[in-house]
């Protein structure tokens, strides 16, 4: 290992010339004058003639082998000056076992489908990859080596696929205002097919992607023929309007209209303008609470479309966690002893919020994200004269992001990125800044990245902080593995915009794995993997957190997952954030766990998930077990239900619960939680569904015995403290909605909504009792109605001509 370590640091200081020699197909298209009718028949005489790309290789599982000449796919492209075309036969010998379920889009649920691969730069680093289901769906994604693919990015463009006596058959249009490319007169774009089989569980591509080189994008086919085209006018306007009607066992029915526009603005070739004006996030999906009894703040997945789309470069770094943008407010008032908060808000208004992203034809990438903020309050509460304050807390605030990101030689990177928070007044600032870089050699077999960032907080003390880290890797062949480390100083804090809970530690962790790039007698896949991650606390030099595992992936023959592992912790580690105090630790002792996982082929009409595990605190009556169930049965191409249910059990489970004076007190504690979800669609076509989600939370806690945390980070019994810290807590979300895309790029949807949560200290057992109290004075309706309208400044001049 320390050779091998060694080879990889002398091939990227020698800047090593090895590359893969791989042939590239090519295809050349022809300008057409003809209009082509988007209808899968493919029987405009234009299409006859066309260059035919075809020979498809599979990519998986049996990497390399041709295609069956019976599942044959021929793909021709012809343009003209608004968009390309594509025209592919699918073939197939069984067309009545062509699975084509119904979905929404940018899902591809369990079907057939087929996707093209442009990169209008040919430049081996992104691509715009558009997809069409046998079903008639739609998806869409932008793809990077570093990223993968972000199906959160939407284009505006056209399909039809029909099932036919010889397979299926899909005609696309696909206009360049939905891609980027360079303003040279004659284009060379980088090419890929890739047609999914799914009965078969085989994927194809036209151009061989060798599964042993870690890239794929690099590996693309050439477009050859497209001449004097040009970069139409971006200009996509998107008004909408929005009617939300609240009513509640503790308030009144009340309507409340909304109404805004978004805004997306081609800069140039490369660039684009995203601003949303008046922003609405009512419809968003509900947040997974859950009662969290540790030291951090529970993290929730960003689900408001601004922030999730096309946002590939803000994530440079992990320095980016937008739910920080109109959080609950930042601050909490400082009370008199006769005050009390009575009210309290629960979110910020966003104002305003705009982006610009693109990345031109020199592979520079540049991000600049915008958002402002409103001014917000409290109330407080004089319980002596009942007079009422209002106090901030949260200042009229602007949150800045700006990355370059500098791709070349296809695969490596150096980016530089920023995150700004400014909050008007006397309250706090914060600044973070990194600089990153993501290294391959031009055979994709060594990688190294890493980076440095440097945080400053400007507040009545300001402080200075620093987070360093880097990683060494082999990326291809059947053995693979990295090794890397990280530093983050004392007061390294880019909390006001990102998310971290450590500091002051240094980290070392390594993994080798090996897995077999074709299928043998009983895997088509399989994997198995070692790894070790040590985690030292600074001052001390001691563990504060240890992990050594083992772990196996596989697929078998009938495409069923399985996997497994088994984990340990073999040291003593020194926790220094459980006791909420500084430099006070608790002493968690060795552990040994494990895990295994079923999840069996999804093409069957039933499915079933199966996760169970334990961890065992060695030596102590102390354990974490659980189980996840999640059958699902797809009753025909329309609808289908997933269940899903997890039990967790904590047995004497330690944690901190309260301060006695100068104590810390910890409680042993038994927690038992009940999660119970229900997720089904009904598809009446690939542009109108309806959906339903339906969550039920419920977690108890409750403390059997009281300790004090001693200095060397043992307990030692307490009889003095009394106070019940017992937990008992429940929520409810139901979401049903329907959605209809009744226009490219135009939605109308309706949401009904309902959620309750409550929580107390008294502990009651019985499922039936805590579920029925849920619902008593505690449930909240909302109904909301939201239509919104895509316009495309090119129509639109056309629609004014026309008038």
């Amino acid at each position: 290992m320390p050779n091998k370590i060694g080879l990889l640091l002398l091939l990227f200081l020698g800047n090593c010339f090895f590359s893969f020699a791989q042939s590239k197909k090519s295809i050349t298209t022809t300008k057409i004058a003809e209009t082509i009718v988007i209808d899968a028949e493919l029987n405009e005489g234009v299409w006859k003639n066309a260059d035919i790309a075809t020979d498809f290789v599979m990519f998986e599982p049996d990497n390399g082998k041709p295609i069956d000449p019976k599942k044959k796919t021929e793909v021709k492209i012809l343009y003209d000056d608004e968009a390309i075309y594509v025209g592919v036969l699918l073939y197939d010998d069984e067309p009545s076992k062509i699975m084509k379920e119904i979905t929404e889009r940018d899902d591809f649920g369990t079907t057939d489908a087929f996707g093209i691969f442009i990169n209008g730069y040919n430049d081996g680093q992104q691509d715009f990859r558009f997809f069409v289901t046998a079903a008639g769906g739609q998806l869409d994604c932008l793809a990077t080596e570093q990223i993968g693919e972000d199906f959160s990015w939407n284009a505006i463009w056209d399909s039809k696929a029909k099932i036919t006596d010889f397979g299926w058959a899909i005609e696309m249009k696909i206009p360049y205002a939905a891609l980027r490319f360079s303003g040279e007169n004659e284009q060379t774009w980088g090419l890929n097919f890739v047609r999914e089989i799914k009965r078969e569980r085989r994927i194809y591509t036209w151009t061989h992607v060798d599964s042993k080189i870690g890239a794929v994008i690099q590996q693309a086919g050439i477009l050859n023929g497209i001449e004097n085209i040009k970069t139409p006018t971006r200009l996509f306007l998107i008004p909408y309007s929005s009617f939300y009607l609240n009513a509640g066992d503790a308030q009144k029915t009340k309507g409340e209209l909304k109404g805004g526009l978004d805004i997306k603005y081609g800069i140039n070739d490369a660039f684009t303008l995203d601003a949303i004006l008046v922003p609405d996030f009512g419809q968003t999906k509900f947040d997974n609470v859950i009662l969290n009894l540790g030291p951090f703040e529970q993290q929730f997945n960003e689900n408001r479309p601004f922030f999730t789309e096309g946002t590939d470069l803000f994530s440079k770094g992990n320095l980016l966690y937008s739910r920080r943008i109109g959080q609950t407010p930042d601050f909490y008032p400082t009370l008199s002893e006769n005050e009390s908060i009575s009210n309290y808000p629960g979110a910020i208004n966003l104002l305003n919020a705009m982006k610009i992203s693109g990345r031109n034809k020199d592979g520079l990438g540049i991000g600049f994200l915008n958002a402002i903020t409103e001014k917000t309050t409290a109330t407080v509460l004089n319980s002596i004269d009942n007079s009422k304050r209002e106090v901030v807390v949260s200042p009229l605030t602007n949150y800045n992001v700006t990355v370059f990101d500098q791709r070349f030689n296809q695969n490596s990177s150096v980016t530089f990125i920023n995150t700004n928070v400014t909050r008007n007044g006397s309250f706090r600032d914060a600044n973070v800044t990194g600089l990153l870089f993501d290294l391959n050699n031009k055979s994709n077999k060594y990688n190294a990245s890493g980076g440095i960032k440097s945080s400053g907080i400007y507040d009545v003390k300001s402080t200075n902080g620093v987070n360093a880290s880097l990683n060494l890797a082999e990326t291809s062949g059947k053995f693979r593995y990295s090794v890397g480390g990280e530093y983050i100083s004392k007061d390294f804090d880019n909390n006001d915009l990102g998310i971290n809970f450590k500091t002051n530690y240094y980290s070392l962790y390594s993994n080798i794995n090996y897995r077999i790039l074709n299928p043998n007698k009983l895997f088509n896949t399989f994997r198995i993997s070692m790894g070790s991650y040590v985690e030292f606390y600074k001052p001390t030099q001691q563990i504060q957190l240890s992990n050594f595992n083992i772990n196996i992936n596989s697929t078998n023959k009938k495409n069923h997952y399985f996997g497994g592992g088994i984990n340990t912790n073999p040291f003593e580690n020194y926790d220094y954030y459980e006791p909420r105090v500084a430099n006070r630790y608790f002493v968690n002792p060795k552990n040994l766990g494990g895990y295994f996982y079923f999840s069996s082929n999804y093409n069957h009409k039933f499915a079933l998930d199966l996760n169970p595990y334990l961890t065992h605190v060695l030596n102590e009556n102390r354990y974490e077990a659980g189980i996840n169930i999640s059958p699902r049965y797809r009753f025909n191409d329309q609808f289908s239900l997933v269940y899903s249910f997890d039990y967790a059990k904590q047995q004497n489970d330690i944690g901190f619960i309260d301060f006695q004076n100068s104590d810390i007190i910890f409680a042993r504690r038994n927690r038992n939680t009940f999660t119970n979800a229900v997720n089904s669609k009904f598809s009446i076509s690939s542009v109108m569904n309806f959906n339903l989600s339906v969550r039920h939370y419920w977690s108890i806690a409750e403390n059997n015995q009281i300790n004090t945390l001693n200095l060397d980070g043992s307990l030692s019994p307490n009889t003095t403290y009394t106070n019940n810290k017992n937990s008992n807590f429940s929520s409810w979300n139901f979401d049903l909605s329907y959605s209809w895309w009744f226009a490219p790029g135009s939605q109308m949807s309706i949401l009904y909504r309902n959620n309750a949560a409550t929580f107390d200290r008294s502990i009651n057992r019985n499922f039936g009792t805590n579920f029925t109290n849920l619902f008593d004075d505690n449930l909240n309706h909302v109904l909301s109605i939201s239509v919104r309208y895509f316009i495309d400044y090119n129509q639109a001049k056309n629609w004014i001509k026309k008038g």
